[in-house]
């Protein structure tokens, strides 16, 4: 399945879950209690739906940066990514290691993925690492467009060489 089919089938997940909350909640209950479940519901659909978006959004961010990079090679097996830390804004970032194994100075275009321990999908971005000298290792970091809760894993989605 692709990256947007599991987003949709997330979202898709998501409505029918809050749809059987919401049905469930409404069973009985009075004006109050109904205005209530419905509110909530609402809040928790709309919640889910912004977040789709936003992955939506960074993955076409991050891919068309990666479609900018002219002449590039595969180098993902160039790149090492350090430990993830979460920043007082709660947004994740991650040391990301290039290493420059031709004979000329070369930059890296890498995505790097933000996941949750099941492996989901949470935020998407692409990192530069400019001007690498041959022979040589240079570091940059990843930065989550926003702000993730929980333990977040980090892993390479593409690295170019160019």
């Amino acid at each position: 399945m692709t990256r947007v089919g599991r987003v949709r089938s997330i979202r898709g997940a998501v409505f029918g879950v809050l749809a059987v909350v919401v049905a469930a909640g409404l069973t009985g209950c009075g004006g109050d209690a109904q205005e209530k479940v419905t509110g909530v519901a609402s809040q928790a659909a709309s919640a889910a739906s912004q977040a789709a978006d936003a992955l939506d959004s960074a993955s076409d961010t991050a891919r068309r940066k990666l479609n900018e990079v002219k002449d590039g090679v595969d180098a993902k097996d160039a790149v090492t990514l350090g430990q993830p830390a979460t920043q007082t804004d709660g947004h994740p970032t991650v040391p990301v290691t290039a290493r420059n194994t031709t004979d000329s100075t070369k930059s890296f275009a890498v995505q790097v993925n933000f996941r949750d321990p099941g492996g989901n999908l949470l935020d998407t971005v692409v990192v530069t690492v400019t001007d690498v000298p041959a022979g040589q290792s240079k570091e940059a970091t990843a930065r989550s467009t926003r702000g993730l809760s929980g333990t977040v894993k980090a892993d390479v989605g593409t690295a170019l060489r160019y």
